[in-house]
């Protein structure tokens, strides 16, 4: 009877081994680390974890796309803070009323120190530079959305006087043959241009002139002809809103003195920098009208 009892104790002993073995193998074996039970526990083990799949979680209510190979989207497109790069809504050679408004209200802030022109050249970008470093933002001297954001909360609106004075520099006493009939009065020694009708000074600017090499000419003339379009002949640059006066010497537009100032000088001929006041002018002005250039 012992015996009996004795091999009856062993098969089931042997059974309970075959079955806890197998429960271990598919423990293992389990893909998703899951038990046989509520308290099991996966194995440790250390092999890599799985890649991430296509999409992971990057938050509550959040998802995130990485690229097939499981690296970062490329910075290209990003700043270094991981913003997109800002645009520029303004930047060196653009012309426009809104440049005129962005250059005045930096001259309020003390940014820009003469009359706004609506050309956006070296100076502006500088001026533009300084307040960008002020206000602890990238030193670009290009306008985007933050810095023209920033500079309207920190200046007002600017009256039309601000935004188109009669001059920078101070008129003169016109000479005395500027006091009859319809006249460009150009004088040398305030570096001005005064549309006089019957001695009454209608609109003024600032010009610029030749140098010692190419000087321009003094005197009394007339207005030859005009061209709202014209490219020099000689030196191939842009002259725009020119009247003729004397030869190849005009009143026109620059660009160089809009962007450098008085950094430079013209080939002979008076420049002027506020494009827009001399459109108007040119509209006013005849043929045959006095042009007088003097000290």
């Amino acid at each position: 009877m012992k015996r009996t009892t004795s091999v009856i104790r062993r098969a089931v002993l042997a059974a309970a081994a075959v079955a806890l073995a197998a429960g271990c193998t598919a423990q293992a074996a389990d893909p998703g680390g899951r038990g046989a039970g509520p308290s099991s526990k996966a194995p440790k083990t250390s092999t890599p974890s799985a890649a991430p799949s296509a999409t992971t979680s990057a938050g509550p209510g959040t998802t995130e796309t990485p690229t097939t190979d499981g690296k970062p989207p490329s910075p290209s497109a990003t700043t270094g803070t991981g913003a997109p790069a800002a645009e520029a809504l303004m930047k060196d050679g653009d012309e426009s009323e809104q440049v005129r408004e962005l250059q005045a209200r930096l001259r309020q802030l003390g940014h820009f120190d003469r009359a706004p022109t609506g050309f956006y050249g070296t100076m502006t970008a500088g001026s533009v530079k300084a307040f960008q470093k002020k206000q602890g933002l990238p030193r670009t001297g290009s306008v985007d959305g933050t810095t023209w954001e920033r500079l309207l909360a920190g200046s007002r609106k600017p009256t039309a006087d601000e935004l188109k004075p009669s001059t920078t520099n101070k008129l003169d006493t016109p000479d005395a043959r500027c006091m009859t009939g319809r006249v460009l009065c150009i004088s040398k020694e305030s570096r001005t241009l005064a549309w006089m009708i019957d001695g009454r000074v209608v609109s003024s600017m600032d010009v610029r002139f030749g140098s010692e090499n190419t000087p321009t000419r003094e005197g009394t003339f007339s207005v030859g002809w005009k061209a709202r379009k014209w490219t020099s002949t000689i030196y191939h640059t842009p002259m725009p809103y020119a009247m003729f006066f004397s030869g190849g010497q005009a009143v026109h537009y620059s660009s160089d003195f809009a962007a450098r100032g008085y950094n430079g000088a013209s080939h002979g001929c008076v420049n002027v920098r506020d494009r827009a006041k001399l459109s108007a002018l040119f509209d006013q002005v005849k043929v045959g009208d006095k042009v007088v250039v003097h000290w």
